[in-house]
């Protein structure tokens, strides 16, 4: 009964502890697609992560009663993960050598992340900011214009 409750517990500890981590991450990720770019590998790799082991974390306390009877299953994939992170972490290896004493950034009208010769520039979203205002999702749907 009691390893029941500290299961939980602690499943809920994960979940509150990657809520902080998938909103930056889903930031950076919505600031890239705004500018059009390709979102970099670093932030892609522990983006996914974290959404799929808060999905795990989230499966795994609802399902409480059959992650008991896989419990070693359960470990492996939770040990899975901590590898995964790992990893991503090891992808970031490229930002230790970043200036963080002169950072530039300003509000901008649009807001998001620009780069530009090996620099990222992260400036705050504008209050009345909308990430699926009408004029971008017609934008996003409108046909490939044609030449010829």
């Amino acid at each position: 009964m009691i390893a029941g409750w500290i299961f939980g517990f602690f499943r809920l500890l994960e979940i509150v502890t990657l809520i902080p981590t998938l909103g930056m991450l889903a930031y950076f990720v919505n600031g890239y697609v705004n500018q059009n770019e390709l979102t970099p590998n670093y932030i892609l790799v522990l983006f996914i992560v974290s959404v799929l082991a808060a999905v795990w974390a989230l499966v795994t306390l609802f399902r409480r009663r059959s992650t008991r009877e896989s419990a070693a299953f359960v470990a492996f994939v939770d040990i899975c993960f901590v590898g995964a992170f790992i990893g991503a972490v090891y992808t970031l290896r490229s930002i230790a050598s970043a200036n963080c004493v002169n950072a530039s950034g300003g509000v901008s009208s649009t807001g998001g992340v620009s780069s530009s010769g090996g620099t990222v520039t992260i400036s705050p979203l504008d209050i009345n900011y909308t990430p699926f205002s009408t004029r971008t999702l017609k934008k996003r749907l409108a046909p490939p214009k044609l030449e010829g």
